[in-house]
């Protein structure tokens, strides 16, 4: 095509159009929602099965647990692939750890090194939102809530994941933990007895189950108490 004065070449129309941002992202959120409460003697964990991307369901049964020890337990939500890598980092260096010192990793240890763990990664991080849970060393219920960069606190229970907008206002209302940052400090663990905490977590769920897509199928249960770790399994709504 023959130039005329006044209209622009194509190079020029190509240098003066807006720039485009690649649309790829190395992450995903898969979605799925995780709970966790501390009682006295105690500790409840509980996350939903389902694995989606945007409108599809991947599986209906991929499980957030990984269980570190007898009594410490590490549940995850968010991008499926940074929390396998990041389970099996942690299940590798809590190994490392029995073999080093003759025993198993306490759930104070264990908090403080995924809290490491993360924020080494802090420039490139894990898209996982993590909760450690189990039994500290006096035998009552710890859970440790973190951000994707390793920020974290022990708190008496907390929500992680796509219903936790849900879920969270439910367990405030219910449980009324003080906060740890009170002084003097006063007593943040659930005064529910254990039946009752479970009952409370599976009615959150089924809500849940509602109102979030990401959130469905089945949850996952584990009770860790002085006598053990007891699985349980709750079907919610398939679709």
């Amino acid at each position: 095509m023959a130039y005329t004065l006044g209209t622009p070449s194509t190079a020029a129309q190509t240098q003066s159009a807006p720039h485009q941002h690649p649309s790829w992202s190395p992450y995903d959120d898969n979605g799925g929602t995780a709970v966790a409460v501390a009682g006295s003697d105690y500790c409840v964990i509980a996350a939903s099965t389902r694995l989606s991307s945007g409108y599809s369901i991947l599986t209906r049964d991929s499980s957030k647990v990984i269980q570190l020890s007898e009594k410490v337990v590490l549940v995850s939500a968010g991008f499926q692939g940074d929390i396998k890598a990041l389970q099996k980092l942690m299940q590798t260096r809590n190994v490392m750890y029995q073999h080093n010192h003759r025993r198993p990793m306490g759930v104070n240890a264990l908090a403080q090194l995924l809290g490491n763990t993360l924020y080494y990664k802090r420039f490139f991080p894990y898209y996982t939102w993590n909760l450690t849970c189990g039994l500290d060393d006096k035998g009552q219920g710890a859970v440790y809530t973190y951000d994707p960069v390793g920020n974290f606190e022990r708190v008496g229970y907390s929500c992680q994941g796509s219903g936790k907008d849900l879920i969270q206002p439910v367990l405030d209302n219910q449980l009324k933990a003080a906060s740890p940052l009170l002084v003097p400090a006063k007593n943040w663990m659930t005064s529910l007895p254990e039946d009752e905490a479970v009952d409370l977590i599976k009615d959150a769920f089924v809500a849940a189950g509602e109102r979030d897509i990401y959130t469905g199928d089945a949850v996952e249960i584990l009770v860790i108490n002085k006598n053990g770790t007891r699985r349980d399994l709750l079907e919610l709504k398939k679709d």
